[in-house]
């Protein structure tokens, strides 16, 4: 995934109508819109992959799995983003009830590339932490088996990493496991030394 910013500034308003009628996603911060571009194999496969196991693992609960084309926003800040994979557990809560914007995500996974993982573990990162419902955030590596997991507890974000593919990925608050083999299922990687998921 490549991210492309607009160099004209508009309004949250402004972003939203554009946003309705255009054919491809952008991301709004800061009065600011960046165009989503593209994704690679890889990364498709990835989002892919940890969407259909935790829809999977969540069928009969009260949890949705979104893949991303499901818009969050994040009211203290105005930023609205489009998360790899989304998961909210109870009623799902959207902006003016338009089941556009969703408010209360549970669980937010990213998976990172060259242009975004900087920001992934910066910037938008501090923009998801103001929200009150996330209580987990999973950042994937898409070149080498590499998974961070981070779990809210109180003020805190407990890290735990997870770079073998016979490791699980625990997502304490859904009550469940992802193999790491089931996530990088069928991916390549470019150093040798690396094993795949096939």
């Amino acid at each position: 995934m490549t991210i492309v910013k607009d160099t004209a500034s508009c309004t949250p308003e402004e972003y939203l109508a554009r946003e309705a009628m255009a054919e491809a996603r952008s991301e709004y911060s800061d009065g600011n819109t960046y165009a989503m571009v593209g994704a690679s194999r890889a990364h498709n496969l990835i989002t892919l992959n940890t969407a259909s196991e935790l829809h999977s693992l969540l069928r009969g609960r009260p949890c949705e799995t979104y893949m991303s084309d499901m818009r969050v926003k994040v009211s203290q800040t105005r930023l609205y983003a489009y998360p790899d994979v989304v998961v909210v557990c109870g009623a799902p809560r959207f902006e003016q009830d338009q089941g556009e914007n969703l408010l209360n995500p549970t669980v937010l996974i990213e998976v990172l590339s060259p242009s975004t993982e900087a920001y992934d573990r910066g910037g938008k990162f501090a923009h998801y932490r103001r929200l009150d419902s996330l209580r987990e955030y999973i950042l994937i590596a898409q070149d080498h088996v590499h998974v961070e997991h981070y779990e809210r507890r109180g003020q805190q974000w407990l890290l735990t990493e997870f770079s073998a593919l016979d490791d699980s990925l625990s997502l304490p608050v859904l009550e469940c496991q992802i193999a790491l083999r089931e996530i990088y299922a069928r991916v390549g990687f470019p150093n040798p030394a690396e094993s795949t998921a096939s």
